[in-house]
């Protein structure tokens, strides 16, 4: 009679090893908690050694400055939504307004309703004294954000649902009532208590609407 040897599991993962593939993550969401707090400035490295849970040099080993912390904060929350925002563009199959529904909805998600939607306090407030920040963002957020709108309202425009319009003016249009969402999440909704709106995801579904449709009756010139 034959018997089946039992199958003998793959030994576990040493959880030091998995906390060390861990860390830099958990850096970089520490890093992200103390500036939005505190402000670029005032942070230091200990801070964020101590949110994280570790000693200063092991922030050291991973991040050689505190700038090039801040750096790889903005590239892992702004940066890669943004190219992940492009490649579910270049696949998507539907109409254009809904592409611009579905990637206002994951970028909200992915920044508006997490705390790197305070990122944008942060370079407001900070970029006048870090200059160089200045160029890195525009680089790193700003053109290739702006591209991507430009590049959605194209595609509107050549696939006929889109009107002609100035792309550069629209790409901006589309989504500055979004970042002042963040803004005043993170500036006067913070101290006092007040929201902009009880519903962002409703209120970004209204802007895009208006966007589209605008506010005259159909057939009607203003």
């Amino acid at each position: 009679m034959l018997t089946s040897t039992p199958a003998v599991a793959p030994p576990a993962e040493p959880a030091r090893k998995r906390r060390k593939e861990a860390r830099p993550q958990e850096l970089l969401d520490a890093a992200l908690e103390v500036f939005v707090e505190r402000g670029f400035a005032a942070s230091k490295m200990e801070d964020v050694a101590s949110r994280a849970g570790v000693s200063k040099g092991t922030v050291y080993l991973y991040f050689p400055s505190k700038e090039e912390l801040l750096k790889a904060v903005i590239r892992h929350n702004l940066s890669l939504t943004i190219a992940q925002g492009g490649d579910l563009a270049a696949q998507f199959p539907g109409p254009t307004d809904e592409l611009l529904r579905v990637l206002a909805m994951s970028w909200w998600e992915r920044v508006g309703e997490t705390q790197a939607s305070g990122i944008f306090k942060l370079i407001i407030t900070e970029v006048r004294n870090f200059p160089e920040f200045a160029q890195f963002y525009a680089a790193e957020v700003i053109e290739p954000g702006r591209q991507l709108l430009k590049a959605l309202l194209q595609r509107g425009i050549d696939r006929g649902e889109f009107r002609p319009v100035p792309l550069e003016d629209t790409a901006y249009a589309l989504i500055f009532p979004m970042l002042m969402l963040c803004l005043h999440k993170h500036s006067v909704g913070a101290c006092s208590g007040d929201i902009a709106t009880q519903d962002p995801r409703a209120f970004i579904l209204n802007h895009i609407d208006l966007m589209l449709h605008g506010l005259c009756r159909t057939g009607t010139s203003p």
